[in-house]
């Protein structure tokens, strides 16, 4: 049986996930700022720390965004075969949803419509999204508002497939080494290995937005991520930059097929407050 889902609800979902994404913080990475405060041995760091959770704290009982830069609307999208999609287009109703969501959110909108003439839409889309079909009749829609400050500060390498793990953990700490204090750590880190130039990019976008208590299914990419995470935190670039233990709360990475000829891997930087929220309809 074909389902129809009126573009009304996907419009209203899409808003209300602008909004609460902004404000509310993703329980595991509170959790992990909580335990980077009780084991951080820099006091200034540490107090910094207590800083980051007193503005959470805040955002959740003033109903503002947790930070200024309100992001990019980055929506991955699941919809199942069985729907069909009524009373307008997937995608002028996910635009729709963000420019509801942060008009009458009160949210900062940063997009501008070009980017070498840079002018502002005024609604903060056209939105980023990535649809993907699936077995069902349920659509999932995830809002992750990406803040560029530590957007700007990813980066992607092809290596040759002969290089080694230990090859790709030296890339991805030159890139947390050369990004420093500026995507606001502690951060997240998203790495994407396979597919081709774009897809691998995908992927890194994608694994920022895994629980980070959630480790790889693949126990040797499992490994790999807290090789990855303790390498960083050894670099003791630390919270905001000024030193310490924590510099990373997390590494999620996300792996694909590739070419016989190539490896391509990605890093996307999330700071602090990756943010992302859930719905399905």
């Amino acid at each position: 049986m074909i389902r129809e889902l009126n573009v009304l609800e996907i419009i209203s979902a899409i808003k209300q996930l602008c909004i609460d994404a902004n404000s509310l913080l993703p329980c595991s990475i509170v959790d992990c700022i909580k335990q980077a405060h009780t084991t951080e041995r820099n006091l200034l760091a540490k107090d910094v720390l207590s800083d980051l959770l007193s503005n959470l704290d805040a955002a959740t009982e003033l109903g503002v965004p947790i930070c200024q830069d309100t992001g990019m609307a980055v929506i991955f999208a699941e919809l199942g075969q069985d729907v069909h999609i009524v009373g307008g287009t997937f995608n002028d109703a996910i635009n729709e949803g963000v420019r509801q969501g942060y008009i009458d959110g009160n949210l900062r909108c940063s997009i501008v419509a070009d980017p070498l003439h840079r002018i502002n839409t005024n609604d903060n889309t056209p939105a980023i999204i990535h649809l993907s079909m699936v077995a069902g009749d349920k659509l999932k829609l995830m809002v992750a508002p990406k803040g560029f400050g530590s957007e700007n500060m990813s980066g992607l390498k092809f290596f040759n497939p002969s290089a080694s793990a230990e090859d790709i953990v030296d890339f991805v700490c030159d890139t947390v080494t050369i990004a420093g204090s500026n995507p606001c750590p502690p951060i997240v880190v998203g790495v994407g290995m396979g597919g081709d130039f774009e897809h691998c990019a995908y992927l890194a976008k994608k694994a920022l937005c895994r629980d980070v208590t959630t480790p790889n299914q693949d126990e040797f990419y499992a490994s790999l991520e807290q090789t990855m995470l303790s390498r960083i935190n050894a670099l003791q670039i630390g919270v905001q930059g000024f030193g310490g233990d924590t510099t990373a709360l997390a590494v999620n990475i996300e792996q694909s097929a590739t070419h016989i000829a190539g490896l391509p891997v990605a890093v996307n930087i999330g700071c602090h407050v990756t943010r992302h929220k859930t719905i399905q309809l």
